[in-house]
């Protein structure tokens, strides 16, 4: 795979050139799996005028890194990458990607499921949605907990 494994990013991502490179040259490659997290204009019942996405870098890279080296060692993947946006974003902004090469798709598949569960519990960012009744921090949910639990891994965020 060539570039690197992880990106943490104020800018925008194009899809097709993230799995362009994610793919270069390599001819085992029989499934592509990715995963595109969009901002949503309404949460929990609220109107969301913009989110704000924080993380500590240095510390982020290294646990999203973490996260793709249990995905190689738990599935038959060739390889991964993740691109998480920072900063303020809109609704309708994209948020994050996940994507994964493999020979066949219920590896990708299962590999991009893995990480997002990994990483929507586990990854070191925070977020604040502006709303019309002002700012909040978005908490940890109890059902993304469960999803994490499926693959073996507790964990009590919400």
């Amino acid at each position: 795979m060539a570039g690197p494994r992880v990106s943490i990013q104020t800018g925008d991502f194009d899809l097709q050139q993230e799995i362009a490179a994610l793919r270069v040259g390599d001819t085992r490659i029989g499934a592509v799996c990715s995963f595109i997290g969009i901002v949503r204009d309404r949460n929990d019942g609220a109107d969301v005028a913009a989110m704000e996405l924080e993380h500590y870098p240095g510390m982020t890279e290294k646990a999203v890194e973490a996260m793709i080296d249990e995905a190689h060692a738990r599935f038959d993947i060739f390889g991964a990458r993740v691109v998480h946006r920072v900063g303020l974003l809109q609704p309708l902004d994209q948020i994050m990607m996940v994507a994964v090469i493999s020979a066949h798709r219920g590896a990708s598949f299962q590999a991009c499921e893995f990480l997002m569960d990994y990483l929507k519990t586990q990854a070191p960012f925070w977020k604040k949605e502006q709303t019309p009744e002002g700012a909040r921090w978005v908490d940890a949910r109890v059902a993304d907990d469960a999803a994490l639990a499926r693959w073996g891994i507790k964990t009590t965020n919400a």
